[in-house]
């Protein structure tokens, strides 16, 4: 169960998302939940320039499992929501689920790990999980 309220972010597919047949290529789809989860950190107050210039921190993908349900195709809508299932000291979880309509299109669940600069890793800033996890 999330323990933060769903984030949700919409997007139009573009022709330059798709491939020939006019179907989203499946990377892109990886791109489309990026967005929504910089865009989710940026609507909690949380600028990561400033956190890596500041706190020497960043946060990067280790792990994706992703399901592809049903293609998208040139000049949809989409929504991509965004639910954060788990937060520890150094780790985010999240599910994200891309929507046309009343329909999934793809499932990820998405691990997050902050690391510093030099790859090792790092706490996420006590602020910053509270906010993540609406504490705030």
């Amino acid at each position: 169960m999330a323990i933060f309220d769903m984030h949700r972010f919409r997007l139009r597919v573009y022709y330059e998302d798709t491939d020939l047949a006019g179907i989203v290529y499946y990377a892109n789809y990886l791109r489309f939940i990026e967005r929504a989860r910089t865009e989710w950190v940026r609507e909690l107050g949380v600028d990561q320039g400033r956190l890596l210039a500041e706190e020497g921190v960043v946060f990067a993908v280790r792990r994706v499992e992703a399901e592809y349900l049903k293609p998208a195709r040139f000049d949809d809508q989409l929504e991509v929501r965004t639910a954060l299932g788990g937060l520890t000291g150094a780790r985010i979880d999240l599910r994200q689920d891309i929507w046309r309509g009343e329909t999934c299109l793809f499932s990820a669940n998405v691990g997050l790990v902050a690391l510093r600069e030099d790859g090792r890793p790092a706490r996420i800033p006590a602020a910053i999980r509270a906010a993540m996890a609406g504490q705030d």
